[in-house]
C-alpha cells in the first residue's frame, strides 16, 4: 500500500493539528489524514462575510471569536484505473457578539471521487452509498424541514457545484455529497456527520479491490497526471479550506497542502483524441450526470 512518513504534529495553545501521510506504495502514491484544530481565533471582515453570504443570519461579526475542529483523508492511487478520493468532517463555533453572546455551531463536510478514466459501476456504487445514507437521515426526521437538510439530490448538486474550475467549464470529479452549515443544533445532525465519516472507506475501498492489479500503459498514467494538474489547480485558486489556511502565516502549512498530488503534469493545449475514453469522462467532467 504505503509507508507512513514520521508524524508531524504542531501545537500551541490556540491551535494545532496532526497530520499523518502514506506515499511511496503501490496502490496509495501518496495519502494523507489530517485532524486540525483551532481554538479563540478572531474572524475577520472577509471572513465572517463569507459566513454570512451562506447563511439567513446576520448574527455573524468581525470580531467574533471562533473555534474549530476538521477531520479530513485523501488518496491518491498510483494506478489511473483507481480515482482519487477526498473527504472531511468539521465543526465551526462562533461566540456571536451581536447576540447576547449566543455561540452558533454548524457541521461542513463530504466525500467525493476523482476518477481518471470512467466505470460507470464504481461510481454508481459510490453514489448509491451516500444515497441511502442520506435517505436513512431523511427517514429518521420529525419534520420535511429538517428532512430537507439532507437531501442526497441537494447534497450532490452543491458537490458538483463546488468543486468547480469556472474558468475552464468543467468539474474536478465525479462528485459525491458536500454540505456547509449545517447546524449543529438540528436533531440527527451529529449522527448523519459521523455516519458519513463511517461511510469513507467502505465507499472506495471496493473499489480499489476491483481495480489494483489492473496493468495501465503510459499514456493512461500521463492522462492521470494531466488531471491531477486541474486537482491542484482548483486546491490553490477555489478551495475555501485551502485558502484559509494560506491566508496568514501558517506554522501547519504543510498540513494545509498535504491533499496535494504527489506528481502532477500541466502540458498546454493539450489534445483529447474524438471517442476516446479521455473524451468520455470529460464529457461528464463538462456536464455532470446523475448516478443513482
Amino acid at each position: 500500500w504505503g509507508l507512513f512518513d514520521p508524524e508531524d504534529s504542531k501545537t500551541n495553545a490556540a491551535s494545532g493539528g496532526i497530520t499523518r501521510v502514506i506515499q511511496g506504495g503501490n496502490i496509495v502514491e501518496k495519502g494523507a489524514c489530517s485532524l486540525t484544530l483551532i481554538r479563540r481565533g478572531v474572524l475577520s471582515a472577509e471572513r465572517a462575510a463569507a459566513i454570512r453570504s451562506r447563511q439567513e443570519s446576520n448574527a455573524i461579526q468581525a470580531g467574533d471569536s471562533y473555534s474549530a475542529a476538521a477531520l479530513s483523508i485523501v488518496f491518491h492511487s498510483r494506478s489511473p484505473l483507481i480515482p482519487t478520493f477526498r473527504s472531511d468532517v468539521r465543526i465551526f463555533l462562533v461566540e456571536s457578539s451581536s447576540n447576547e453572546n449566543e455561540t452558533i455551531a454548524f457541521f461542513g463536510g463530504g466525500a467525493d471521487l476523482t476518477p481518471y478514466y470512467l466505470v460507470d459501476e464504481d461510481i454508481t456504487m459510490f453514489h448509491t452509498m451516500y444515497r441511502d445514507l442520506c435517505q436513512a437521515t431523511q427517514e429518521a426526521c420529525d419534520n420535511p424541514e429538517d428532512a430537507a437538510l439532507f437531501s442526497y439530490p441537494t447534497l450532490k448538486k452543491l458537490c458538483d457545484e463546488y468543486f468547480y474550475l469556472p474558468a475552464r467549464s468543467e468539474h474536478r470529479g465525479t462528485g459525491g455529497i458536500f454540505f456547509d452549515d449545517l447546524p449543529a443544533s438540528k436533531p440527527n445532525a451529529v449522527k448523519f456527520v459521523q455516519q458519513v465519516a463511517n461511510t469513507w472507506m467502505p465507499s472506495w475501498l471496493p473499489i480499489v479491490d476491483k481495480r489494483r492489479k489492473l496493468r495501465f500503459s503510459d499514456q493512461e498514467k500521463q492522462w492521470q497526471l494531466l488531471r491531477r494538474g486541474r486537482y491542484l489547480e482548483f486546491n490553490l485558486l477555489y478551495d475555501r479550506g485551502v485558502k484559509f489556511g494560506l491566508a496568514n502565516a501558517n506554522p501547519r502549512v504543510e498540513g494545509v497542502m498535504v491533499s496535494a498530488p504527489p506528481v502532477i503534469a500541466f502540458e498546454y493545449n493539450h489534445h483529447i483524441e474524438e471517442g476516446s475514453e479521455e473524451a468520455r469522462i470529460m464529457e461528464v467532467l463538462k456536464t455532470p450526470k446523475n448516478w443513482v
